[in-house]
């Protein structure tokens, strides 16, 4: 797995936890998912991704957006 595929796929498991949290629990939790959307925004502008940068020092290969 590439660090670009698993950013994404981090992002995407928070979004729908979120969700599940915000259905079961409390709506307070799509704070988190606006929180995932705003630093994938961020990072499509700027290229910084913290969770790239974790992913990267856990060993993932390169990707194209996150090399």
């Amino acid at each position: 797995m590439t660090t670009d595929r698993a950013a994404m796929f981090f992002a995407g498991t928070l979004t729908l936890l979120s969700a599940i949290l915000a259905w079961l629990v409390s709506p307070w939790w799509l704070l988190l998912a606006a929180f995932v959307g705003a630093n994938m925004m961020q990072a499509s502008i700027t290229g910084f991704c913290p969770a790239a940068m974790l992913f990267k020092a856990l060993g993932t290969k390169p990707g194209v957006a996150f090399p």
